[in-house]
């Protein structure tokens, strides 16, 4: 593999050199008030080449040297016309005067712009994007409650998501598309920046990192259609992707907020550059005491990035991301006690959890000509969780002598991966290339074993060198080739063709216990268990996609693309009262398939509408065995996910022919319908059965109002009736599984720019809707997890 590795790399850079090309960058403001502007067109003649601005006003522009006509137009706003010889690397920023009449003559093509949501471009950054499902998530766009990190809102435009809401602070991520599990966003290939930042993407892909939104520019999500360029996970890639340096020598943005329940964000962060060195960065610390007992947290989160521009060709990066958080877990509850009406309470009072996240990357940007471009990103992870308390069921009274259960988790990982991009022509049409490799290695450290019989959250086992219960090493190893071309057949038709092969190893080397008590809680017997094995498999996957451009602003799509997902560590060994393993679970495989249109379906309407399948065969997952009350987790059959998804949104001003100048109104709709069902399964209790956690209706709809510096939203989400399990349980007395009625939550959030200073503020669950979204099998549970109340935020920022 190394041979092949250092053989691609030769021919990556065999690619015959190019014309030297300069980066113009810059921002467009309106005049005097230094307000940016979003979605500005900016165009440069005579190449007839178009930059669109970003929420900050950001443009970015390649051009050979030369001179250039750059004209910056704004929706209600005088033009900017700017006559440019390029020689270097410029920054330039365009100013546009106040409202005027429309101009005439001027065709600027693009799809309409939407508040806070947009599209991948077919070909973004190092990737193919033609004909897949994707939304890219513009975090300044709009108003949410990004002290806490509210999932709910942020992914309101995001059809056919399904989010847990595990605490209120939103320390961890979990949100899942399409019918599959949302614990921990396992069901993505989570990144940031284009790295991976999951414990272990293939053992252990869950995310106990997640950084703080107000760092973020936007979150990128693709779909199935991923797994060719990211790795084989079903439900495709989640890139969080921070903001860039600005471009001024320093800039200073301090925000401070406070909410219910005690709740307390302060974020500052720094950023600047000259002409070769860039850098960013930022430190947020979060506190609050939580709205039901036993459930107060600090966390503490931090990134810093260095870049270098060492020529016009070659540009250097560094990051560092560090995470680290402490949480008193309340536990579930019953059902009869979540009926009460007291959803404050809480029967576990030695519960913790703790959370220490070190990642590191490294990027190398190199352009051999203005087509061809390498890029490659290693990245490390040095990381541990622990999980504290007592495990078992919730309706089994916590005896505060006896002591608690540890389970420690230390992650140490690193990898490579090289992308290289060429563009070129087929008959006067354009046409891109993507090839890359991959190097994945990984080493999770697990023990589970007793702990202090106290309340404080003493993160030591008893016996670190012979835990009573699990000792074991999983080391895990992937290799992986892969390539995609985008051809344009014809000026409107492309096709998208792409094959990955992966080669896997998992293993497992260690000990553990099983231990027999009776009645009493005494131990009657106890039996260790030695376990060394090794899987290794080679997997290829293909798949192919076709777009067809209607007109400039309006095309479809439609893709079919392989998928696997290998079985982590969870699923080869763990010791939990609550469930059993199957020693015979293998891994699982399937495939996404898409059908859809997008673009400006109306003048006065912008959207997303699809229909999707999916196939999971093989999908692991747990059922309760008739007159037990543990679960067994096991492969329980072959399932199979049909919907529709849709995303709009509407122009109302311009729906009803209302000019207001730069006032603006939204009215936006995010639809899916889904039904998925265990087509086969060798277990009658589960055949024919709806999937775990797949709402069959999810709605989310509300109003952006814009003004100037105003951003106003209202939102309202309702999620059908779901089944927690398999066998669609509605009601257990341990309440691991059973129902989880509809639910409908409403949020109203406003943000205001005045100047150099940002006001914030808003209410979570308007409402009060008291509602839960899972039943959890361990932690933070077990049982019921209720969701967050009625609660406000408030907050002020500043830029110097």
């Amino acid at each position: 593999m190394k041979k092949l590795s250092i053989l691609i790399l030769v021919l990556m850079s065999a690619v015959a050199l190019g014309a030297q090309t300069f980066q113009v960058t810059g921002r467009v403001l309106i005049k005097e008030v230094d307000q940016p502007i979003e979605r500005a067109a900016v165009l440069v003649q005579p190449t007839e080449e178009i930059a669109y601005t970003d929420a900050e006003g950001k443009y970015e522009l390649n051009l050979p040297e030369g001179t250039y006509q750059i004209t910056a137009y704004g929706l209600d706003l005088k033009s900017e016309e700017v006559k440019l010889t390029l020689q270097k690397d410029t920054v330039l920023d365009l100013l546009l005067d106040e409202p005027s009449v429309q101009l005439d003559g001027v065709d600027i093509v693009g799809e309409k712009a939407t508040t806070g949501i947009d599209r991948l471009k077919a070909i973004d950054g190092f990737a193919i994007y033609e004909a897949k499902k994707n939304e890219v998530i513009v975090l300044d766009d709009f108003a949410a409650n990004k002290a806490a990190n509210n999932a709910r809102q942020v992914f309101a435009k995001v059809p056919g998501l399904n989010i847990w809401e595990s605490d209120f602070a939103g320390l961890q991520l979990d949100i899942a598309a399409r019918g599959l599990g949302p614990s921990r966003t396992a069901n993505f290939n989570t990144r940031q920046n284009g790295y991976d930042m999951s414990a272990d993407a293939l053992g252990y892909p869950e995310s106990y990192y997640m950084p703080a939104l107000q760092a973020v520019d936007r979150i990128e999500v693709v779909r199935g259609a991923a797994s060719l360029q990211y790795g084989s996970q079903f439900g495709g890639m989640l890139n969080f992707k921070l903001k860039e340096a600005p471009d001024k020598p320093f800039e200073l943005n301090a925000e401070q907020a406070v909410g219910s329940f005690g709740l307390l964000n302060s974020f500052v962060s720094v950023g600047g550059r000259n002409s070769r060195i860039d850098y960013y960065g930022y430190y947020q610390f979060r506190t609050g005491e939580g709205w039901r007992e036993n459930s107060g947290f600090d966390a503490h989160t931090a990134f810093g990035r260095v870049g270098y521009q060492a020529n016009e060709r070659l540009k250097l990066g560094f990051e560092y991301s560090f995470l680290s958080y402490e949480a008193q877990q309340p536990g579930g509850l019953t059902d009869g006690r979540f009926n009460s009406g007291d959803l404050a309470q809480s029967v576990r009072g030695r519960n913790w959890f703790r959370v220490s996240w070190n990642l590191l990357a490294s990027t190398i940007d190199y352009s051999f000509s203005e087509r061809t471009q390498l890029n490659v990103r290693s990245f490390g992870l040095l990381s541990a969780r622990d999980a504290l308390g007592n495990l078992t069921q919730i309706g089994v009274l916590d005896n505060p002598n006896d002591p608690r259960t540890l389970i420690s988790d230390e992650f140490r990982n690193f990898g490579t991966e090289a992308r290289l991009l060429h563009r070129y022509r087929v008959q006067e049409q354009e046409a891109a290339f993507v090839a890359g490799i991959r190097y994945y290695n990984g080493l999770t450290r697990r023990q589970q074993g007793l702990a202090s019989a106290s309340a404080e959250p003493d993160f030591q086992l008893l016996n670190p060198e012979d835990p009573e219960e699990f000792d074991y090493d999983f080391p895990s190893v992937n290799h992986a080739v892969f390539a995609e071309n985008l051809m344009y057949l014809t000026p409107k038709l492309s096709v998208t063709t792409g094959l990955r092969l992966e080669h896997i190893r998992t293993d497992a080397d260690g000990v553990w216990r099983f231990n027999r008590f009776d009645f009493a809680g005494n131990l009657i017997s106890s039996a260790l268990n030695v376990d060394q094995s090794s899987t290794r498999r080679w997997v290829p996957l293909y798949g192919v996609g076709t777009s067809y451009y209607i007109r400039d602003d309006l095309h479809l799509y439609a893709n079919y693309s392989r998928n696997f997902r290998s079985i982590t560590f969870s699923d080869l060994r763990v010791v939990n009262p609550n469930f059993q393993l199957d020693s015979l679970i293998t891994d699982e495989n399937g495939y996404n398939v898409d059908l859809g249109i997008r673009g400006e379906l109306f003048g006065w309407l912008s959207g997303d509408a699809s229909i999707f399948l999916l196939r999971y065969n093989d999908r692991i997952g747990q059922y309760e065995f008739p007159g037990s009350t543990t679960l067994f987790r096991t492969n329980i059959g072959t399932s199979r996910h049909i919907g529709m998804e849709f995303f709009g949104e509407a122009d109302l001003f311009d729906l009803f022919k209302r000019k207001q100048g730069l006032s603006k109104l939204y009215l936006f709709a995010n639809v899916s319908l889904t039904e998925a069902t265990y087509i086969q399964s060798d277990i009658t209790a589960i055949q024919d059965k709806k999937v775990e956690y797949v709402p069959n209706v999810m709605v989310r709809t509300g109003l952006n109002f814009k003004y100037k510096g105003l951003k106003a939203t209202y939102q309202l989400s309702y999620l059908g009736e779901q089944f927690s399990d398999a066998t669609n349980s509605v009601f257990n007395p341990n309440a691991l599984t059973g129902i989880i009625p509809a639910y409908l939550v409403m949020d109203l959030s406003a943000d205001y720019q005045f100047k150099r200073y940002k006001f914030s503020a808003g209410v979570n669950n308007l409402a009060n809707e008291q509602y839960f979204t899972r039943r959890a099998e361990s932690y933070p549970g077990p049982g019921i997890i209720p969701a967050t109340p009625r609660s406000f935020y408030a907050a002020v920022g500043v830029r110097i």
